[in-house]
């Protein structure tokens, strides 16, 4: 079977995901804004790989209990979310490396620029921007659907096609993979 191929779009400046979101006047560092919870895990947001949609699924629910949480109690819930996010893409990268992505793939070149920028609203919120959590918060639940869609959702397919098991992060079949042989998303045409 053929895949469209998957496009590589540079990811947003680390500024560009904070300035896009307007916030409304009516947040207080007590209360944030009453904003619903942008993102609710469902089947769209899947994959088909258990161990990516599950910890999609962590992402998700992390999420959404951060724009929950009082902008001045989030601090300490945004750092696990950070942590969680860290883990999350190392586990990603993990897996293209062991399946033939070079170093620098833009999936990669992705999680980069959304680390660097979740790093940079710690600093920003300690400095009295009790609302740059939520902001990004906001940012990331627009961002995240296209991400998991196009290129998770393309890794997931090339694991299946290669035979990778995420579980126990081995392949079937080494013969199958040609080292850092990919330099894109999840496809080989992707430049």
């Amino acid at each position: 079977m053929t895949r469209p191929p998957l496009t590589c779009i540079k990811p947003p400046a680390t500024h560009a995901l904070l300035s896009s979101v307007p916030m409304e006047n009516t947040a207080t560092p007590e209360a944030p804004a009453a904003v619903p919870a942008p993102l609710q895990w469902n089947a769209t947001l899947s994959v088909g790989d258990e161990r990516m949609d599950d910890t999609h699924e962590e992402f998700v629910v992390m999420l959404n209990q951060l724009l929950a949480t009082p902008q001045d109690e989030q601090l300490p819930l945004y750092k696990a979310f950070i942590d969680h996010t860290v883990e999350h893409f190392a586990q990603e990268e993990r897996w293209m490396l062991a399946t033939g992505f070079s170093a620098d793939n833009c999936h990669a070149s992705h999680h980069a620029t959304i680390l660097e920028t979740m790093n940079a609203v710690v600093e920003h919120y300690e400095k009295e921007d009790k609302e740059i959590i939520t902001r990004l918060a906001i940012a990331l639940a627009e961002w995240f659907p296209q991400h998991a869609a196009s290129m998770d959702a393309g890794l997931a397919l090339h694991l299946k096609d290669v035979g990778f098991d995420t579980t126990t992060e081995t392949l079937a079949d080494p013969a199958k993979v040609r080292p850092a042989s990919m330099s894109g998303c999840g496809s080989v045409s992707c430049s």
